[in-house]
């Protein structure tokens, strides 16, 4: 599983369903999706400002993310990204890794 944050906000047709259908119908419609995928939502929140929801979820794999993020904004309602997350562990070993890059002008 991967681990990604999903950053969400909503158009204003997407914030018309919100307040129609209310915060934890949608909390709920989010969570039955990334678990219908094989996934699980860790958290969800909603924030004011540039975006309007934040979750962390873990998927499948990128494929699975890169599909989701396509149907949803497909749908004009919302705008998402999904940022994967590295743990600690994948920090270390990329840290470890030797890579011959030459900057331009170097």
């Amino acid at each position: 599983m991967t681990k990604f944050m999903v950053r969400a906000s909503y158009t204003a047709e997407g914030t018309k369903g919100l307040m129609k259908e209310g915060g934890s119908s949608r909390k709920a419609t989010v969570g039955n999706l990334i678990k219908g995928l094989g996934g699980n939502m860790e958290v969800f929140y909603y924030a004011f400002g540039e975006t309007d929801v934040y979750v962390i979820c873990d998927l499948p794999d990128s494929a699975t993310a890169v599909a989701l993020n396509m149907v949803i904004n497909a749908t004009g309602a919302v705008k998402v990204s999904l940022i994967p997350l590295l743990n600690v562990e994948d920090v270390d070993a990329a840290c470890k890794k030797s890579i011959p890059y030459r900057a331009p002008g170097a």
